[in-house]
């Protein structure tokens, strides 16, 4: 019989419903060893940094995210995030692990390079919303200048519609353009694996300890490189060679052919194991925190008021 365990989610990217938090991916995980009841009333809260509800929960708080956002340990008791080092508190779960389809394609995948070699791919593509990213759109009009790049986002479109659908669009190029918001130690998304699962070249800029997940003989790493110059003179020259394209797609995508530790579920799994029997824990999350909450909640119904006599006085 499965352990039981009360959790509850908040403040991340989906709504605090329970049809939205089983199909989560942590929660997914945590159901093949626990009986999970999601409360109101939890031991345990999973919550992210959408909002500040997480504040009203007296019990052990542990802070999750995917982005480039450090945990504030006076408000969680542990973290689950991309950053380095893992200590008692800190785990390191890097934001492609939760995208489970194509996490399991590509640690599973034997590739059939001759039928990709035979295919009529295009080029290169961009796929993004964000228009703050100046480092990545930098890259886009250096490489464009040798080869157009299709952008089907909403930054630097140039095919007059927006992809709908991202998976069927990556498979239609040599070399993906996947790189992250910023760059941090520790920091990889989804962006890189995508790439992989649609047999195409990740050309990679965010994590600098990229290899430590990803084997690099397997994409282009822009953290090996001086400039993007000598980036994009190995992009043309992996274009304009047959044999050296087929040695990338060749290469596993994880390094030693090994998802990292980290990811690992079983990993997982131990660590949450240990935040559920630590049962001497002295809890950092205060009940002085719901003050704190009710605080947030006040200011933000005042700015709701004072934009609202602002319209009225137009």
């Amino acid at each position: 019989m499965k352990p039981k365990i009360k959790i509850n989610v908040e403040c991340l990217w989906f709504p605090s419903r329970e049809e939205e938090i089983k199909e989560f991916t942590l929660y997914k995980i945590l159901s093949k060893k626990y009986a999970l009841e999601i409360t109101n009333n939890p031991d345990f809260l999973i919550y992210g940094e959408s909002g500040k509800e997480f504040l009203k929960y007296n019990c052990v708080r542990i802070f999750y995210t995917g982005e480039s956002r450090r945990p504030n340990f006076n408000e969680c008791d542990y973290s689950f995030c991309f950053d380095y080092p893992v200590t008692e508190r800190n785990y390191r779960l890097p934001l492609y692990k939760l995208y489970t389809d194509e996490f399991n394609i590509v640690k599973n995948e034997n590739r059939d390079v001759d039928s990709i070699m035979q295919e009529e791919r295009k080029f290169c593509n961009f796929l993004y919303s964000k228009k703050r990213a100046k480092v990545r759109i930098e890259f886009f009009h250096k490489l464009n200048q040798y080869k157009e790049i299709d952008s089907g986002g909403k930054v630097l479109n140039n095919l007059g519609y927006l992809v709908g659908d991202k998976m069927e669009f990556l498979k239609n190029y040599k070399f993906t353009i996947a790189f992250e918001n910023s760059s941090y130690p520790g920091y990889t998304t989804e962006k890189i694996l995508h790439a992989f699962a649609a047999d195409t070249i990740p050309i990679y800029w965010g994590n600098p300890l990229v290899e430590r997940d990803f084997n690099t003989k397997s994409f282009i790493n822009c953290h090996e490189y001086r400039s993007f110059d000598d980036v994009i003179k190995k992009v043309i020259e992996i274009d304009n060679n047959d044999e050296l394209y087929r040695q990338y797609l060749s290469e596993p995508a994880f390094t030693n052919n090994v998802e990292n530790e980290f990811v690992n579920e079983e990993n997982i799994l131990n660590r949450f194991e240990e935040i559920f029997n630590n049962q001497d824990l002295v809890k950092v999350a205060k009940r002085t925190d719901i003050i704190k909450y009710y605080f947030h909640i006040l200011r933000f119904n005042i700015h709701k008021i004072h934009r609202s006599l602002k319209s009225l006085a137009k």
